[in-house]
């Protein structure tokens, strides 16, 4: 058993990376017992792409989903093995903030810094992302996105308040968590594989400021200002993952251009760093 606190690093940052890997093979498993489509995304496919697994320094991992295919993985997540992990979202665990769910390793603990006040169930994870439908227009795309942030800084607002003495979120906090859940369960009833929509996950900052501008060798692409196109998460393929292998877009080229420019790039040694610190850390 490994205790720490600060950035998982070294020896801690090899085992939590291989927890992490269990993880996304039992997610994994049950995924194509029943024929449901994911996708790795942002830095873990871009460690599948660049390094083959894990960048080295990454200290988390990540798979999303179209809102149906979520739907469909929460009504089988009785099947994940329980000595191996839980899912945990809202439903499951009402002090669970986030708009979107975690899979979490039994007996394990990982509190996030400025975190330790929250009273939801904690353990070392991978993150399961939604991606519902946003409006096609340009007009309804930055009117979503206003109430995007919105509903974010209102969940957020929890962790904030007891590490800023900013009189906001004490006022912002006051607002009910029922709130933002009544609003993105009607995003999510609207949203569906066969519509022609964009895409993005609404509980998370949309990235489209610095995907635009990346996207296509530098052009400024305001198509991908507010959300991702939603074929590149129906047209799958899979990548080498470490010695497993998982799902991930057939538009890789494109998902991580848009994100990262030139991905193939390392960066500078000073950002090979890996990033939320944890106040404590057992497993």
């Amino acid at each position: 058993m490994t205790k720490g606190s600060g950035i998982v690093s070294g020896d801690d940052l090899k085992r939590m990376q291989n927890i992490q890997l269990e993880l996304m093979t039992e997610f994994d498993r049950v995924c194509r017992k029943h024929c449901i489509k994911y996708a790795i995304t942002c830095g873990t496919l871009l460690g599948a792409v660049r390094h083959h697994g894990f960048i080295p320094w990454d200290n988390d991992a990540d798979v999303t989903m179209l809102r149906e295919e979520y739907e469909k993985f929460k009504k089988v997540t009785s099947d994940l093995d329980p000595s191996i992990c839980f899912f945990q979202d809202h439903d499951t665990d009402p002090e669970y903030l986030w708009g979107y769910g975690k899979i979490r390793r039994t007996g394990t603990t990982f509190i996030r810094e400025g975190q330790e006040h929250l009273h939801c169930k904690t353990g070392v994870y991978i993150d399961v992302m939604p991606l519902d439908d946003i409006p096609s227009s340009s007009f309804g795309q930055k009117l979503n996105d206003i109430k995007c942030f919105c509903l974010r800084k209102i969940l957020w607002s929890r962790v904030a308040v007891v590490n800023s003495s900013q009189l906001r979120w004490k006022l912002i906090s006051k607002i009910p968590v029922s709130t933002v859940y009544r609003s993105l369960n009607k995003a999510a009833s609207r949203s569906r594989n066969s519509s022609r929509n964009p895409v993005r996950v609404l509980t998370l900052p949309s990235g489209g400021k610095e995907r635009s501008e990346v996207y296509g060798s530098g052009k400024n692409d305001t198509s991908l200002r507010y959300g991702m196109p939603k074929e590149w998460f129906l047209e799958l393929t899979d990548y080498q993952f470490e010695d497993k292998v998982f799902m991930g877009t057939r538009y890789f080229d494109e998902y991580l251009t848009s994100r990262y420019g030139d991905y193939m790039k390392l960066p500078p040694e000073e950002k090979q760093v890996a990033k939320d610190p944890a106040v404590v850390w057992e497993f």
